[in-house]
């Protein structure tokens, strides 16, 4: 591309003047606090690896919107997929001596903005910003859930999505679905605002995130995994009820629960049960943080994920389970049957018994769990390739 910028597949007919800009907020910001990253952020690592060397980084500070040159968006980029303990010092040396040169970088007119971690959108600077570099701007939406379900969400988080969703829908060029669940979704909130839908493509995100472990602990107590930040709409509460049921049957001997996810919000009852589990202590056991490397030996491990949600974006540990070869008893949503098919065992996240009955016949030997692992045989879990094979094809025709 131009300006030093080498092309990649799906641009290889375009014109060396055509310029991709890739926002990387939301990755300095997270990378800054030290966080572990989320779905989210592994989306937006993966756009850095994909077009590092193509594109210019953007940032957005306090409404201000920053270009990178080539030079130092190169230098970003790296710094962003090392990561590490010494991103703030690091980064901190980086911004002092690019900090200058980004205010006096130009935007190229007319360039590609991709924008994949949702930075932003809420704030009117952001499509002022497009509209006077005449940018064409393409969005990653990951889910319209406080728009759907705004009851399992932060008060104000609803008005503040409709800003977002309201940018996304005036100001696009093109949209990409993680799903075409998430695709419908957003029509159906255009046609309520009354904006036009945008051209649009569904690309499935890699469950491919966590590196296999070398071994897996044979023997052990059963345990099955649930997986994500502790909120309402994660059904923690559910699974509570269950496990105080396989007490009251089983007592110390009923399989045990592991909950991996940092405490969210619109679910005070569900903390207040775990800061007081009483007898159930033995059996359920709560992480809040957790590398990747002990993720996936959890994973590996476990008799099933267990996803009850009442709404997902895309429910990435539920491809993450499958590409280990462990089983996944979940929700029956729509994003779940688009992707996984009929592998997953699907429940009503509301009926305790029945998932009581599934954690049963899953921690013994054979049964459901078997034929569950039969039923994965050959299947494909998305990958980045896949991804990007579906996305640079259609970016091109977007711009042509």
């Amino acid at each position: 591309m131009g300006r030093g910028r080498r092309a990649f597949d799906g641009f290889a007919e375009l014109s060396p003047s055509t310029l991709l800009l890739l926002d990387v907020t939301r990755l300095i910001w997270r990378r800054w606090r030290g966080n572990l990253p989320t779905g989210v952020d592994r989306v937006c690592l993966a756009y850095v690896e994909h077009f590092a060397g193509s594109a210019q980084a953007v940032i957005q500070r306090k409404g201000w919107v920053f270009t990178l040159s080539p030079r130092d968006s190169d230098r970003l980029f790296a710094l962003l997929l090392s990561g590490g303990p010494r991103f703030r010092s690091r980064f901190a040396l980086f911004a002092a001596k690019a900090g200058l040169s980004a205010v006096r970088q130009r935007t190229p007119s007319g360039a590609l903005y991709l924008n994949v971690g949702h930075t932003g959108l809420e704030d009117a600077a952001l499509p002022r910003w497009i509209k006077r570099h005449r940018l064409r701007a393409v969005y990653l939406i990951h889910d319209l859930i406080p728009l759907t379900h705004p009851q399992y969400c932060r008060p104000g988080e609803d008005r503040k999505h409709e800003r977002r969703i309201r940018t996304v829908l005036a100001s696009a060029s093109g949209v990409v679905g993680n799903s075409q669940a998430t695709i419908d979704d957003l029509a159906a909130q255009a046609a309520r605002l009354g904006m036009p839908m945008p051209p649009h493509v569904v690309g499935w995100l890699s469950g491919r995130t966590l590196e296999r472990p070398a071994s897996v602990p044979a023997g052990g107590d059963p345990y099955f995994l649930v997986l994500g930040t502790i909120e309402g709409r994660k059904n923690h509460r559910l699974l509570l009820d269950v496990w105080r049921r396989l007490f009251e049957r089983f007592g110390d001997g009923a399989p045990k629960l592991v909950i991996v996810g940092a405490r969210g919000w619109q679910a005070e009852e569900v903390l207040a049960r775990l800061d007081a589990l009483g007898p159930l202590a033995p059996i359920v056991q709560e992480r809040s943080r957790c590398s990747d490397g002990e993720l996936s030996r959890l994973l590996s491990g476990a008799r099933a994920l267990l996803m009850p949600s009442h709404a997902e974006g895309y429910g990435m540990p539920v491809f993450e389970a499958l590409e280990f070869g462990t089983p996944v008893i979940a929700s029956a949503l729509p994003v779940y049957r688009e992707v996984a098919g009929d592998i997953p065992t699907y429940l009503d996240p509301d009926d305790v018994e029945a998932w009581e009955r599934a954690i049963i016949a899953f921690a013994a030997e054979g049964g459901e769990r078997d034929v569950q692992l039969a039923r994965m045989k050959g299947f494909q879990v998305p990958d980045w390739a896949l991804h990007f094979a579906a996305l640079d094809p259609w970016l091109a025709k977007l711009i042509d």
